[in-house]
């Protein structure tokens, strides 16, 4: 299962931590996992391209660690866009994903 824990601070999102494997497929083929990756990778690479100093991020197999050092509209409509997308994927495989607030 992944688990994806969130916390915020001054109701903005401050801190997101997404690990585990999906287990919903083998690995190559499980369309949860990958999808978790495209939305994370797509998320980070957009708020970088921003501002390189807006976040500082941990990757490794089955981990992304990632801390939100500014704030402004676009960031934080980016960091709400990423966890909207998880959240909808959690509640289509409820089973394979958690999230944590």
């Amino acid at each position: 299962m992944i688990t994806i824990t969130v916390k915020q601070k001054e109701e903005k999102n401050h801190y997101i931590k997404v690990e585990g494997h999906a287990g919903y497929a083998d690995d190559g083929f499980d369309i949860v996992c990958a999808s978790v990756s495209c939305i994370c990778i797509t998320s980070i690479n957009a708020l970088i391209s921003i501002d390189e100093e807006c976040i500082v991020y941990t990757e490794d197999d089955g981990f992304l660690e990632v801390g939100i050092m500014k704030h402004d509209r676009v960031i934080d409509i980016l960091v709400d866009n990423m966890l909207n997308l998880l959240e909808s994927l959690a509640n289509d495989y409820p089973e394979y994903i958690k999230i944590l607030r």
